[in-house]
């Protein structure tokens, strides 16, 4: 059997979705090509190869239609006379520069051309030569005659349709009859033929300057994303063999020593090996308020080091940090396609061709069974063809989607697309793991209760035995209060969890065990005069653990963990969404009442993880619902949510494992990510409305001759500049704000 592999590219110049459309029609008819995925903010092509497919074909193809493409990773280059300099026309456009000359005529916005001022890009001087062939041919007609002034604006369409038509006829040799270049050259020829030439030099002129805004617009909407990727210094101060010398930040190797200077930013993810200072995670997590960090710590890459010179241990290399894998993440979210975005494709499918089927109507119809006047019904018929090509419609979602996840990720808030997207706008519940989401999650040793004949040594010495080696908050709780106390756990053996009950190990030769009050009374490990006591102290919201060997009590231990301080606020502003929170824990219900009293909510108490499943199960089934957790312990039930949220600063399962993650500690967060995907879902329902409001007006206005060629192209062309301006202000949007 074949086997496979999985290629990827970066094209440069797509501006809409009609433009990713055309690329994946034209290379999926390719022989030993298959799974064809491309990404229009990320500039990406992806596609499984055969042996007995060609990665030259691929890119031969790519660039016939007018787009520059080399290997990802690989700035896009010159490859022959097919490659050029400026971004595809705007709907599978590209006329960019006026370069007729090459035979393609057009070039692309290539990555030489970000941050050049418009009139220096392809598009830029596509419009310069168009609008200067327009005045040119005004003024001939003004200082001659209307009949040498025609020929000056014959003129001046033919060279300015040129490069659009050479790139209708490439997409119509690949099987793409129906691209907006097919329809601009139709109707273009087609105004020439009925004697409008001066109408078709506009509209060739003010397609070339949509064509020009949807390349800003696009820019700008990818900017968000390329903002990221800038955090991350270019270089690193790296200490070697006592010396300190420059290097760059992506020849960094794990384990190797870097220095921070005050004022830098962190050149790699990694951990503090000396020193103490306040970090400005804002560029990362939005967290404003620096946090002190010292040895031990862990710190992102492009955080800012605001105190004191850092010795930093690089944890990871640059294609893993933090920063890479929220752009890793963001531009891999256009795949997870929200339903809204999906129907819409699959609606846009047949929007051309019926339309330009209407066209074809107009234009015969009436001229052939009621005598109507030809050129008039040919030209009304030439302005619909004009607003056929559904492109504001198709990039009404993902551009909304893609200025969402830019917006988020500034803020710390993360999401895997606009399916995600989609899900959380409608949750109406909200369930929420206890410890580590709504509580700190760094619980502390409040009281030691030994039994009959137990010193407080001997309980710690064997709860800290059975627990050494875990990393369940609890455990750490126990171990560090044995730490203080000076008491060493004894050598342990067999240790094993025990899933919503406790833990268990052979600690000096004999069982022991560290379980809650209720399984520890089941198996006799709890004095009957500590029930009462276990009671009491769970009544202050409190855990409580008992320690036993076989059939011998050794006493209990409890332990508070404190809610978040905004724990409160965020279940307040829950409510104000219309959204209600619950809690779901492991704990014994006295101290989960306690707790949830705290924060009034609702809450489930001893739940095991199969408990919690069934519980989101249950919920999901009447609403939606979004779960909140740690990403570890909580991972069924996140996977059974609609959509399950991972709290946690920067882990590999806070950002891969979950639907979305929260790279900040604040539960506050959780309305803010609802807010920003309520917004969201609101833009997109707004740019739907305005891509068929103006398609619907155009269409009849059309028809009844209202309104002719050049405001047809303006529909076209300037619905999608606008709902791609809608679109951006996402990028404004600050979803911790209430109201």
């Amino acid at each position: 059997m074949d086997q496979t592999t999985r290629r990827e590219w970066t094209v440069s110049g797509m501006d809409c979705a009609a433009c990713t459309l055309k690329v994946t029609r034209a290379v999926e008819r390719l022989p030993g090509v298959s799974g064809v995925s491309v990404a229009l903010m990320a500039e990406r092509l992806s596609l499984d190869l055969a042996p007995a497919g060609s990665a030259d074909a691929v890119e031969e193809t790519v660039r016939k239609l007018g787009y520059r493409i080399a290997p990802r990773g690989a700035q896009a280059s010159r490859h022959g006379p097919g490659a050029q300099e400026s971004c595809c026309r705007g709907h599978d456009h590209d006329h960019g520069a006026p370069q007729v000359e090459t035979g393609h005529g057009h070039s692309h916005n290539a990555p030489t051309e970000r941050g050049l001022p418009w009139y220096r890009t392809g598009k830029g001087r596509l419009v310069i030569l168009t609008g200067a062939l327009l005045a040119l041919a005004w003024a001939v007609e003004l200082l001659t005659s209307a009949r040498i002034g025609y020929w000056a604006f014959l003129a001046a369409c033919l060279i300015g349709v040129a490069p659009v038509a050479a790139r209708a006829f490439q997409a119509l040799r690949m099987g793409q009859p129906f691209t907006i270049e097919g329809l601009m050259t139709i109707a273009a020829i087609g105004a020439l033929v009925i004697g409008a030439a001066e109408e078709a030099a506009l509209v060739v002129f003010l397609f070339a300057v949509g064509e020009l805004l949807e390349g800003v617009a696009a820019g700008k909407a990818r900017d968000g994303i390329r903002a990221l990727g800038a955090l991350v210094p270019k270089t690193a101060l790296l200490e070697q063999d006592g010396r300190t010398r420059e290097v760059p930040a992506e020849s960094l190797r794990i384990g190797q020593t870097v220095l921070v200077r005050p004022g830098d930013r962190i050149p790699a993810d990694g951990e503090i090996v000396e020193g103490s200072s306040g970090i400005d995670e804002s560029p990362v997590t939005g967290e404003s308020v620096p946090v002190t960090r010292g040895p031990g710590d862990a710190v992102f890459a492009g955080a800012i080091n605001t105190e004191a010179a850092l010795r930093l241990r690089v944890g990871r290399e640059a294609a893993d940090n933090t920063i890479a894998r929220i752009i890793r993440l963001v531009e891999e979210a256009e795949e997870a396609r929200a339903p809204t975005e999906r129907f819409i494709d699959r609606f846009s499918r047949w929007y051309m061709p019926a339309i330009v089927a209407l066209a074809g109507l107009v234009m015969l119809l009436p001229p052939l069974v009621l005598g109507q006047d030809w050129g008039t019904w040919v030209y009304r018929g030439l302005a619909l063809l004009l607003i056929g090509c559904p492109c504001a419609l198709v990039i009404s979602v993902p551009a909304s989607i893609a200025s969402a996840l830019s917006a988020g990720a500034r803020k710390g808030l993360l999401m895997k697309g606009g399916a995600v997207i989609e899900a959380a706008a409608g949750v109406s519940r909200v369930a929420f793991d206890k410890t580590g989401t709504l509580t700190h999650g760094k619980p502390q040793v409040t009281d030691l209760l030994p039994g009959p004949g137990v010193s407080e040594a001997e309980l710690l010495a064997v709860a800290a035995g059975v627990e050494a080696g875990s990393s369940h908050p609890l455990a750490r709780a126990i171990l560090a209060r044995a730490e203080a106390a000076g008491v060493a756990p004894p050598p342990a053996a067999e240790a094993r969890a025990l899933p919503g009950k406790g833990a268990e190990a052979r600690v000096g030769g004999s069982l022991a065990w560290v379980a809650s009050p209720r399984h520890a009374q089941a198996a006799g490990g709890i004095a009957p005069a500590h029930a009462a006591r276990a009671a009491a102290l769970e009544s202050q919201g409190k855990t409580v653990v008992a320690v036993f060997r076989e059939a011998a009590p050794l006493g209990l231990i409890a332990l508070r963990d404190e809610p978040r301080a905004d724990a409160a606020s965020a279940m307040a502003q829950l409510r104000a969404l219309g959204i209600a929170p619950l809690m779901l824990t492991g704990d014994n219900p006295r101290t989960a009442e306690a707790i949830a009293g705290q924060l009034g909510i609702d809450f489930r108490a001893e739940m095991l993880p199969e408990d919690k499943l069934d519980a989101i199960r249950s919920l999901q089934a009447q609403a939606g619902v979004m779960m909140i957790g740690d990403g570890i312990n909580d991972a069924p039930a996140l996977k059974q949510a609609g959509v399950g949220v991972a709290m946690g600063s920067g882990t590999d399962v806070a950002l891969e494992t979950a639907d979305a993650a929260i790279l900040r500690d604040r539960v506050e967060d959780v309305p803010a990510l609802i807010r920003l995907a309520r917004a969201a879902m609101g833009n997109i329902r707004q740019n739907v409305g305005i891509a068929l409001g103006l398609k619907a007006v155009f269409l009849v206005t059309s028809i009844l001759g209202i309104t002719g060629l050049w405001i047809a192209i303006l529909a076209d062309t300037g619905a999608t500049v606008l709902v791609t301006l809608n679109a951006l202000r996402l990028l404004r949007f600050d979803p911790t704000r209430q109201g």
